[in-house]
Order: structure tokens, then sequence, then C-alpha cells
């Protein structure tokens, strides 16, 4: 795999990840463009204990532009994108609107009244483009492609957690407008916090009180009832957990408990591509349409509890069934008690049974 890194016209980095070592990677962002948004403002949460990000800039986003003026495709003559490169393979570069960042502004960091302290919004956001073809998806890539995309992933976590402003980093996809999709391209993202996220300290903490491996005597529990299981190899195995909340919700676990991504041997980074996409190939045959989904990987938290953790892919649909979706209404939202109305033994079998 060849690495270049380069730089768009407002300063924001570029790099390619390329399949070939013969790529030419000298094409050059000629647009003119605003300098990037300072970092935004994060507040914290005294009732819940929970960081919340202010980022107003990100209003303006781009927001279901047409095919031929996309952002993420190759530029041409006729339209600059934000990749300046005719073709590429793997891209990652500096969101232009993002959550976070580290160009903070001096005036940041007041106090608010009311318990309310506040921080910049310090770390970074990046886009993941997993392929130039605007029609794909991360179901119809190949193997080879989907073991690109695991290099691009290793290689952000491994530098964004040098990062001084860096706390966690996350890599996830979000696929369909249902789920709330903006650029149709395909696509993934990379935030990478100044704090640990609620979900994971919520795990860490279980994992600590549990006496033995939470996580891998979770796995091993699934593995041997096996009514949950969708797809397994040597080093991999996908199951639906017994609490699922989503009505489509499967988790990959490696049968080696790592920290992140970039710990992964060379052999489990490429048994990850042919059952990663035999659960995606199944989540769409199941109702004969692509399905919504985010696809969110557990990693480690930099600096603590790093033992604790298991990295893990959970991957989850909002469609429920054909022509229904899922809604996080009064129960979810307002209490965040998750009322599923598949049964994961149900789900695990529909999914099972799917043609490919």
């Amino acid at each position: 795999m060849k690495r270049t890194v380069t730089h768009l016209a407002d300063g924001r980095e570029l790099i390619y990840f390329d399949e070939r070592d013969d790529a030419s990677r000298d094409a050059v962002d000629l647009r003119e463009l605003p300098p990037p948004p300072a970092a935004s403002e994060m507040r914290h949460d005294p009732i819940l204990d929970e960081w919340v990000a202010i980022a107003a800039h990100r209003q303006s986003r781009t927001f279901h532009p047409p095919s031929d003026e996309c952002p993420l495709c190759p530029s041409s003559p006729a339209w600059q994108s934000e990749i300046p490169a005719s073709e590429y393979d793997v891209v990652v570069f500096e969101n232009r609107f993002p959550s976070f960042s580290h160009r903070v502004g001096p005036e940041q960091g007041d106090v608010l009244p009311g318990l309310v302290p506040t921080r910049p919004g310090a770390g970074r956001c990046e886009v993941v483009c997993f392929t130039s073809d605007h029609n794909a998806s991360f179901a119809s890539l190949s193997q080879a492609r989907v073991r690109t995309v695991m290099e691009a992933w290793a290689d952000r976590t491994a530098d964004l957690s040098t990062r001084d402003d860096v706390e966690q980093v996350f890599c996830f996809e979000n696929r369909g407008t249902e789920i709330g999709v903006t650029l149709s391209h395909p696509h993934g993202q990379i935030y990478a916090y100044p704090f640990v996220t609620p979900r994971t300290r919520r795990m860490l903490e279980s994992a600590r009180a549990h006496e033995g491996n939470l996580f891998a005597d979770v796995l091993a529990a699934e593995r041997a009832d096996g009514s949950r299981v969708v797809a397994q190899n040597v080093h991999w195995t996908a199951f639906v957990p017994a609490v699922a909340r989503w009505p489509f919700e499967v988790h990959l676990y490696p049968h080696r408990q790592v920290p992140d991504i970039p710990a992964l041997t060379p052999s489990e980074r490429d048994t990850f591509a042919p059952i990663y996409l035999e659960v995606l190939r199944r989540l769409d045959g199941m109702f004969g349409l692509q399905m919504p989904y985010i696809a969110a990987w557990h990693q480690a938290p930099v600096r603590v509890d790093r033992h604790l953790a298991y990295l893990h892919l959970q991957l989850f649909s909002t469609r429920r069934a054909p022509g229904k979706l899922k809604y996080l209404a009064g129960s979810e939202s307002g209490m965040g008690v998750f009322v599923n109305d598949v049964r994961p033994e149900q789900a695990a079998a529909m999914l099972r049974e799917v043609q490919l």
C-alpha cells in the first residue's frame, strides 16, 4: 500500500491510500476556500456527567448535493471536489465542517454560570472515502479494497492516538437517508474525541466489575449457544447480541482480545473482509433493498483502561420491516430504555436464511 500526504487549498490534510505503488498524487486543489472554522465549544453537563459539543458552523454543511456536484467524487475539469485527483482507491481528509478540531481560537474556554464549565472542542474529525465510485456501497467493495480501508483505519487510529488533545478514536460509517446521511457517496468518518465517550466509560465500568473477562465471556457464550451466530471464520464471529436494542443488530468480535484496530495481526485483518461483507450482504438481502445502518468500531481509550477494552464492531439498522423504521421515541429518547420489536434469535435466523 502506498500512502501519500498532501493538503487542500485551505490547509486541511488529505491522505491517499493506494493499492498501487506507481499511483501519482500530484494533483493540486485549485479551489478558493475560506479558512477552516475554529474548534467547537464543549459544555459539561453536571447532571449526566457528559460533554456536549456546540458546533454551530455545521449548520451550513453540504446537504444532499446533485450527483454531479458530489464533494467526495474525484475532481474533473468540470467539477473540483474535496479530492483533487481524477481517481483514487481510499482517501482520508480533514472534515470541512468538523465537530472537533485542533484549530482552537484564543478566546475559547469561558465558564458559563450554572455549574457548566466549558472548554474548546479540540480533537479532529476526518472523512474516509472507500471508493471513487459514487454508486457503490461498502457491501459491493472487493475484499482487497476492504483490506485497504482497514489499513487506513489502523493508520489513522495510530496517528490520532499520538495527539495530546485526543482521548479516544471512533471509526464509523452511516449509510442511508433514514440514518440522516447527507452525502450518498460511500464514505465513513473518524472522530478523535478529547474525552472518553459515555458509552465507552459505561462498558469499561461493567468490565471492571465483572469477575473475569466480560467481553471474552460474552463472545464465548454466544459461540457456545450458537442460536444468534450469523457467521464465523478462523478469527472472527458475527452474532446478534441477546440484548440487541435494534431490530437488526450484529456484533463482530475478533477471537483474540485486542484494544484497537492497529493491534490486529495481518491475518486478522485479512479475514475481517469476507465475514463483514457477508454480514452486509445478508442485511441488504433481508428485504431486497439496501438497509440503512450505522457501523461503529468500539476501540479502547488512548490512555486509560486499555487492558479492559475489547475491540469489536457494532452494526445496526433502523429498519424493522419493509417500509417500516424503528424510531427512538419516548422510552428510548427520554429514558434510554430500548424496546426491540424483533426477537434477537429471530433476527439471527432471518439473516442466516438470506440467500447470497
